[in-house]
């Protein structure tokens, strides 16, 4: 599928604290992640005589660093030094890769963070949640899927992972909304919300260029998780995310798409219908398996997982198997109902 689209820097990637102009005044950078996906794209904006800040890395003491250095390269002011202002920092979503040093950023940068209202309350209640409520609305939740209960109880002894992950978020913010203009070094960005992999993301997109900021939205190699968790367990997330891409397929075919992951490509249209053939490739393979029979989450995640997970893969594994028999059940194929032990099993009908 990548063979499909086009990749305009081939397989060039900016080094740590190093920026690639991939568009006039538009600077791509990384910061490293301590997971398989081990890094996360960011972009910094010029804007007059100062900058705007798209996403910021997970809160780690390196990629603190490398932010200094990129301050002191592009002669911004930070920490109380004179320079160049960042006039706004703008997070796309809540998930820790990409709001993880907010807090930080808008304190060292003297700047406020714009957010759309639900990503914003998201980090803010995620950060907020005690130790124990965490560990055993988590633990619950994923038994009543099927996990062993010891496995569960395991996964989440670390109780709230999510705060060790992120700085606290500012305690005010900017909201972002669905056809919001944003006026950013001469060029119009409108704002485009996508849903599913998260409540409210921010995508922008100008039309000087044909540039989409697409987040997790949209990706070139790899699909973003797409989740049912224990704090909405009826939600259907998958359903929410392929009737998003709506709001997208009005953008040109050759639009740069900046992905928060992989590489920088053309080919919006075809990317997109690929990602729609992929679910729904999964969908047949996941309602197909069960052959008359009444299976958990976790009984039917080998359905659509077919090599090994560790304890961390298996927790992302049973949400997004469960959001995929949510989609199913809203569908009228598939029926679920908690059995006299306690457990939720699903069946054809």
């Amino acid at each position: 599928m990548k063979d499909d689209l086009e990749f305009p820097l081939g397989d060039a990637r900016p080094g740590a604290a190093e920026t690639i102009e991939i568009a006039p005044g538009i600077h791509w950078l990384r910061m490293p992640l301590p997971f398989q996906l081990n890094h996360i794209n960011l972009w910094l904006l010029e804007d007059g005589d100062g900058f705007v800040i798209i996403d910021t890395g997970l809160k780690l003491e390196e990629t603190r660093v490398h932010w200094r250095t990129l301050f002191g390269r592009f002669g911004i002011a930070y920490g109380g030094k004179a320079g160049k202002t960042v006039n706004r920092l703008v997070v796309t979503h809540f998930h820790p890769d990409h709001i993880g040093l907010a807090g930080w950023l808008a304190q060292e940068l003297a700047t406020d963070l714009w957010i759309s209202r639900t990503e914003w309350l998201m980090a803010r209640m995620l950060y907020l949640d005690s130790e124990a409520s965490n560990h055993s609305s988590m633990t619950r939740f994923f038994a009543r899927h099927g996990m062993n209960r010891a496995l569960a109880g395991r996964m989440f002894a670390n109780g709230n992972t999510y705060r060790d992950r992120v700085t606290e978020a500012p305690y005010h913010h900017r909201r972002l909304r669905e056809g919001d203009m944003l006026d950013i070094g001469g060029r119009r960005w409108e704002v485009i919300v996508g849903t599913g992999h998260a409540p409210e993301h921010v995508c922008l997109w100008t039309g000087d260029g044909g540039i989409l900021i697409s987040g997790d939205q949209i990706l070139p190699e790899i699909t973003p998780n797409i989740s049912v968790w224990a704090s909405e367990p009826d939600a259907s997330p998958l359903e929410e995310y392929l009737g998003s891409f709506a709001s997208f397929r009005h953008l040109p075919d050759d639009t740069l798409v900046l992905p928060s992951h992989n590489l920088p490509f053309r080919g919006l249209r075809q990317r997109i219908a690929q990602i729609v053939d992929h679910h729904h490739e999964r969908l047949d393979r996941l309602g197909n398996g069960f052959n008359g029979a009444r299976l958990s989450v976790a009984e039917a995640v080998p359905l659509m997982f077919r090599r090994e997970l560790d304890d961390h893969q298996m927790g992302f594994a049973m949400g997004e198997c469960l959001a995929h028999l949510a989609y199913l059940e809203s569908a009228g194929s598939m029926a679920g109902r908690l059995d006299p032990d306690g457990i939720h099993r699903f069946e054809r009908v």
